[in-house]
């Protein structure tokens, strides 16, 4: 693409030199956009194209506006908008998400709140779009706005994004600096719905970025007369917060716990309407007879997932852990499918033999999904059975119809599962991640919360953050 502004004699000269393409102004602007190109440079092309046809197709504007928003020029995004509006009967997504976006970090932002309904009428907004509203009104000190879409946000469905949460939190120290705004919410009906927030992080396993959990200390910190401190720390092997002392709470779930655990994930997940896109009736009838019939496991293994732990095709790691388990004295049982009994390169027999002898198996149809299996066998079995996976089984939560149940879920599952800690090595035994005695999950007593945070990239899925917010009041 040019470097500079071009006439529209020049524009014709370059598109003739290039065999006069068919969508030439739309390719040209991706060029502009995909370099990084000056907006005057896409001005020009857009000159060109007018003078060309006599218009400007929407397609060719919503690149434009792409190149407006990204590159900050949100004055020139007001005059595509009024353009736009003017030769167009409704706008599609994209642009909407656009104008959204760039309203809201200007004066005119409560055009985006007017933006927003019109797209609600067409489909359903995405958490973005009002993630680029709630954040606008906070920094305008309109917390009554921001609430109130933050609810419908939630009313929706949708998953907040954690710069939602951010701004939130820190919508705390903007309402006293915005002179003569009639503030309609009061600092402690404020503070109730920012705690709202942590107890809906608690209850569906979400650990706030370590920016996030900057802003949560900070918003504590601030609250004027309540003396809260907020420290970095982390906690003991044993489960204490080694800033104040106290203890977390512990990973067991309590009998009681555990048994509406049980009830709600055989209702909702096992006889859930769900289940048989997974697999059939007969095959989980059949199944949960084969479980009746057998002693308590004390393990259960997800097969195919631990044959797959080594990226080579030996699918030796499957044998090296039931064999690990054996050894251990415990019952295993192992759930595979059907095409690891013939015989092939990857699943060689003599190795299917010996985990065989080694372990209860029970082989399911090559299309079914082993999670509701593993979790009826693990659950049946009892408090102590403990399940071997990488999965994270994130769907199931969905099926769980609350907070309090897909709490209890993620809290069993972090306390049952058992993960292979790095490669399968021949001859060398198996190790497991060591699963720790304490719930890694926001806690508070009253007067002191413990907000685990994330401070990497890269945690794996199934791995907890080491690294805990402290947050303690003085009495």
């Amino acid at each position: 693409p040019p470097d500079r502004p071009l006439s529209v004699t020049e524009w014709r000269k370059l598109k003739e030199s290039l065999g006069n393409p068919v969508r030439f102004d739309i390719k040209m602007i991706h060029a502009l956009f995909a370099s990084g190109a000056e907006l005057d440079i896409a001005k020009s092309l857009l000159t060109f194209a007018t003078m060309e046809t006599g218009t400007l197709s929407y397609e060719l504007l919503l690149r434009y506006l792409s190149l407006c928003v990204s590159g900050g020029h949100d004055a020139e995004v007001f005059d595509v908008y009024d353009i736009m509006k003017g030769s167009f009967s409704s706008l599609e997504t994209g642009a909407s998400t656009l104008f959204i976006k760039s309203f809201s970090r200007t004066a005119r932002w409560k055009e985006a709140v007017n933006l927003l309904q019109e797209v609600k009428k067409v489909f359903t907004p995405s958490s973005r779009n009002y993630g680029d509203i709630i954040a606008a009104a906070v920094l305008h000190g309109d917390m009554t706005t921001a609430w109130a879409l933050y609810d419908e946000l939630m009313e929706k469905g949708l998953s907040p994004h954690q710069e939602t949460w951010d701004a939130l939190f820190k919508g705390v120290k903007k309402t006293k600096e915005v002179e003569g705004l009639e503030e309609a919410m009061s600092q402690s009906e404020h503070q109730e719905r920012l705690l709202g927030i942590l107890l809906h992080m608690r209850n569906n396993q979400i650990y706030p970025q370590y920016s996030l959990a900057s802003s949560i200390k900070t918003s504590f910190e601030r609250l004027p007369g309540q003396k809260w401190t907020g420290s970095w720390t982390s906690a003991t092997p044993k489960g204490l917060c080694r800033c104040c002392g106290s203890e977390l709470e512990s990973i067991q779930l309590t009998a009681e716990e555990y048994q509406q655990l049980k009830d709600r994930v055989m209702t909702d997940i096992i006889q859930g309407q769900d289940v048989f896109n997974k697999t059939t009736p007969e095959e989980l009838e059949h199944f949960k007879a084969f479980v009746q019939r057998k002693p308590a496991f004390d393990v259960v293994v997800d097969g195919l997932n631990v044959a797959n732990t080594n990226k080579d095709k030996s699918k030796l790691s499957l044998l090296a852990v039931v064999s690990e388990l054996e050894r251990q004295g415990l019952t295993v049982l192992v759930l595979g499918r059907k095409h690891m009994l013939r015989a092939t390169r990857s699943w060689e027999r003599h190795n299917m033999n010996l985990i065989q002898e080694k372990a209860h198996c029970f082989f399911t149809d090559d299309i079914s999904e082993d999670d509701p299996f593993l979790l009826y066998a693990t659950l049946h079995s009892g408090n102590h059975c403990r399940f071997v996976s990488r999965d994270l089984m994130r769907d199931h939560k969905a099926c769980l119809p609350d907070g309090a149940t897909r709490r209890l879920f993620f809290k069993w599952q972090r306390g049952h599962q058992l993960v292979v800690d790095g490669y399968v090595v021949a001859d060398r035994r198996v190790r497991f991640q060591s699963i720790l005695k304490y719930d890694t999950t926001i806690q508070t007593s009253g007067d002191s919360w413990h907000v685990p945070y994330d401070d990497t990239e890269d945690r794996s899925t199934y791995e907890v953050p080491q690294q805990w917010l402290c947050l303690t009041q003085k009495r």
